[in-house]
């Protein structure tokens, strides 16, 4: 999951219908995709799935590549990829700062 910015968008505030509503994705697709670990819903003390805004951006990229043809297993490899493309580019421009502090 993304960092959480300055709007809160890695906090969980929709619940699944609102996620599934938000998304155009069907709740049991929401829930079909937590179980192959595409998305990782905050839960409540009671265990209701909250989900944030960067799990709907995740919703969209797992939409664009399955509309590409690409099957979940896939996407998930895509996703994990992306991700550590995410903290690579983050460790380089943190390395730099600390090259450019010296």
């Amino acid at each position: 999951m993304m960092a959480d910015g300055p709007l809160g968008s890695a906090r969980g505030v929709y619940a699944i219908s609102v996620a599934a509503e938000l998304s155009g994705v069907g709740v049991q697709m929401l829930r079909h995709y937590e179980r192959l670990g595409l998305l990782s819903p905050q839960r409540t003390a009671g265990g209701t799935r909250r989900y944030s805004e960067d799990d709907l951006a995740v919703l969209s990229r797992i939409g664009e590549l399955v509309s590409g043809g690409v099957n979940l297993a896939g996407v998930a490899q895509i996703l994990a990829l992306e991700e550590r493309n995410r903290e690579l580019t983050a460790e380089i421009a943190r390395l730099r700062r600390s090259r450019l502090q010296r």
